[in-house]
């Protein structure tokens, strides 16, 4: 009926229209205390219908990855987060921040699966205590925004967080 086209409208996961849109803005993911040292555990996130992974490689950068291994589905959040990426439990594959393989060791160098079996990798940045992910198309991504509570300093600006069954849209509404 009429009340099930206006309730697609709402979904926010991949392939839906306000999925879609909502994914080309940089959105907060966690806060960057939640993974405070290189190499420090990995920590769970969900986005947008999207369960991800959130790490801090060893030179200190924030990677954002799918929560399971594109080779045979197995958390990542388990996985060793060690010498510059997201090493899975079940096979020792490892991934770095952009979510490329970067090794395989259970495999022959004669099969080198890393192109065929992608991960789906976000861009991170961090601002203001705050991992931002971008989650659109490459060619689209904006500059991370700079709002006016982002230009005060941090004792000025006190940032919470809390989860909502719905997306951000219909709470502003």
């Amino acid at each position: 009926g009429e009340g099930d086209l206006y309730d697609n409208h709402t979904y926010v996961g991949p392939g839906t229209p306000m999925g879609a849109w909502l994914r080309r803005f940089w959105t907060p993911l966690v806060f960057s205390s939640q993974i405070p040292e290189p190499d420090a555990a990995p920590v769970e996130a969900r986005m947008y219908g999207e369960d991800l992974v959130v790490f801090r490689d060893s030179a200190g950068k924030v990677g954002v990855i799918q929560a399971l291994c594109p080779h045979r589905q197995a958390p990542l959040f388990y996985g060793r987060n060690e010498e510059g990426g997201l090493r899975c439990i079940y096979h020792g594959w490892k991934f770095d921040t952009a979510g490329y393989c970067t090794d395989m060791p259970n495999e022959p160098a004669e099969h080198d699966y890393r192109e065929k079996v992608p991960c789906i990798g976000y861009p991170a940045q961090e601002a203001t205590g705050i991992i931002w992910v971008y989650m659109g198309p490459p060619n689209l991504q904006p500059q991370l925004p700079e709002m006016e509570w982002m230009r005060v300093e941090d004792s000025y600006r006190n940032v919470s967080k809390f989860n909502m069954e719905g997306n951000w849209v219909q709470a502003m509404e």
